[in-house]
């Protein structure tokens, strides 16, 4: 039996608003970023089980979502790419070196590439609990890029360009 994995960024946090690239800092929803959690928590009412990463933007917005109950598990295998000295730094610059850090870990952080294979641990472990089940992530970029890669086969050099939200992205995991 197939896993139904939803994916769902955190919502918009004062970084976010402000240019800023926060990576493995924790990051703070903002008010549009409150009121995005909560129309999450509606749209997304019917799945079996939320996992979040551990970084406060994503826990904040799960909390948010589903605090009414619904079982959020917190795992730090679907961390924003660590950054290492570029954690906070702007947007603009941290875009332009992306493609850089595919494979070589960002100084004093890690790759696009030690996503992926973190990601691939953990969607192992959900195909072993979750079969026939229903499963949202709430995460952060690289983790959407890094199930792309690891799901439909795209490569890790088309994706790390710019990011368009949208509400969800569903994955069939066999």
């Amino acid at each position: 039996m197939a896993v139904r994995l939803i994916y769902e960024t955190h919502s918009t946090t004062v970084d976010n608003e402000t240019g800023i690239a926060t990576g493995w800092l924790p990051g703070e929803l903002s008010a549009l970023g409150r009121t995005q959690a909560v129309e999450l928590g509606a749209r997304r009412r019917k799945v079996d089980v939320v996992y979040s990463s551990d970084l406060r933007r994503s826990v904040q917005t799960a909390g948010i979502a589903f605090g009414d109950g619904k079982e959020i598990r917190l795992d730090r295998r679907l961390r924003e790419c660590d950054y290492g000295i570029y954690n906070g730094r702007p947007v603009s610059e941290v875009a332009a070196l992306r493609s850089r850090h595919i494979d070589t870990p960002w100084p004093g952080g890690q790759s696009y590439r030690q996503v992926v294979a973190e990601t691939a641990v953990f969607l192992r472990d959900v195909m072993g609990e979750w079969q026939g089940r229903t499963v949202l992530v709430v995460a952060h970029t690289a983790n959407l890029w890094a199930l792309r890669n690891l799901l439909h086969g795209t490569s890790l050099e088309d994706l790390v360009g710019p990011f368009e939200w949208q509400p969800g992205w569903e994955f069939e995991l066999v």
